[in-house]
């Protein structure tokens, strides 16, 4: 699949809803694994020198999510389209948040 060409505004705000929907399952991805060490933890068992490692990795991946998506928005050019990716970001926050 090629990158999209088309440099308009539309297509950077599109950008950055993806980067923000990525940092959201990289983020999920970690905060599930860390429950499952928590659970160890719970038994007076330590994690593995693999399940630290891996921790790390999805912590390595979140940050990489984290900062494409902080690019993303700082490509965003049009006022009203960073006001509407904006708008759409909290609204996907309060749909989170209540389910």
């Amino acid at each position: 699949m090629t990158p999209p060409t088309d440099h308009s505004p539309g297509t950077a705000a599109e950008l950055a809803w993806l980067a923000y929907q990525a940092m959201g399952e990289s983020k999920k991805r970690y905060f599930d694994f860390l429950q499952q060490l928590k659970q160890k933890y719970q038994i007076n068992e330590m994690p593995s020198i693999a399940e630290n490692l891996k921790l790390e990795k999805l912590l390595r991946e979140h940050d990489k999510k984290v900062a494409a998506f902080s690019d993303a928005m700082s490509n965003i050019e049009d006022p009203a389209a960073r006001l509407a990716l904006i708008t759409k970001l909290s609204d996907d926050k309060v749909a989170v948040e209540t389910h």
